[in-house]
């Protein structure tokens, strides 16, 4: 497979592999615009050439929109081979480009936010640990901060202290995002509007800068959903599955 990278030259007519559809769609015109302020910053968005999900996006952990301590780190935003792609050696392919562009650059080594086990929208944490990736810290309720080091004196990146345990001072929802995803462009509109028109007390904060990311009170800042004060998921959810979210902690 060959790899495309992502630049200021082809980025208008190049496909981004989580937003397939075409540019005057919400998703990629907001998933485009972040891109374009990124690639100043050293971010990095490689792809296959093919019309599906398989890509690795990077960028210098001191500019991570991610609540971190990582200087000297690249930063792994997202890592996402699926469907049909996948089992034919295409991660190994992203990913040790990714290592050997890092190593090129000087880095000490890779950090990426992953969990306990695999869950939405994060990256694998099994494929992650057969390829030499360790805990390097941990947060509530099932983060974890994995890293690539590329020599043993390089010291092991951290969270920051107020994303170890998430919480928040609000009542009812609150939900922190950025435009860092392709998809919070879509349901986070859909789910405000459904918790206005049902009265549920629902606030959305977007976290658009990277200094606000960096200090966002949970570890994934692409989307963190709170209910009174207490996180509550990472996951992106269509409007049906916030409504039932809502019935059940009204219920408890």
């Amino acid at each position: 497979m060959e790899l495309i990278q992502i630049t200021e030259e082809n980025l208008e007519r190049e496909h981004i592999c989580c937003a397939i559809s075409n540019n005057k769609d919400c998703q990629v015109k907001s998933k485009k615009a972040w891109l374009a302020e990124r690639l100043a910053e050293g971010l990095v968005f490689l792809k296959g050439n093919v019309r599906g999900k398989c890509f690795i996006e990077y960028i210098p952990a001191e500019y991570a929109w991610a609540p971190v301590t990582a200087a000297g780190y690249m930063y792994i935003n997202c890592f996402w081979v699926s469907g049909q792609l996948k089992g034919q050696g295409n991660s190994n392919l992203l990913l040790d480009s990714c290592i050997r562009d890092s190593r090129e650059k000087g880095k000490l080594g890779l950090a990426v936010l992953s969990s306990l086990k695999k869950m939405p929208f994060l990256s694998d944490p099994g494929y992650l640990k057969h390829r030499g990736f360790r805990v390097a810290d941990t947060a509530e309720p099932y983060f974890e901060l994995l890293y690539l080091p590329f020599g043993e004196d390089a010291p092991a990146p951290l969270f920051r202290e107020q994303a170890r345990r998430p919480q928040t001072q609000g009542c009812g929802f609150e939900l922190y995002y950025t435009c860092q995803c392709p998809f919070t462009a879509k349901y986070v509109p859909l789910v405000q509007e459904a918790a206005h028109d049902m009265g549920i007390p629902f606030r959305s904060i977007l976290l658009d800068r990277c200094e606000a990311a960096q200090n966002a009170p949970c570890a994934a800042t692409s989307y963190s959903m709170f209910y009174d004060g207490k996180f509550i998921t990472n996951e992106i959810l269509s409007v049906k599955k916030f409504l039932a979210l809502a019935e059940k902690l009204a219920g408890g």
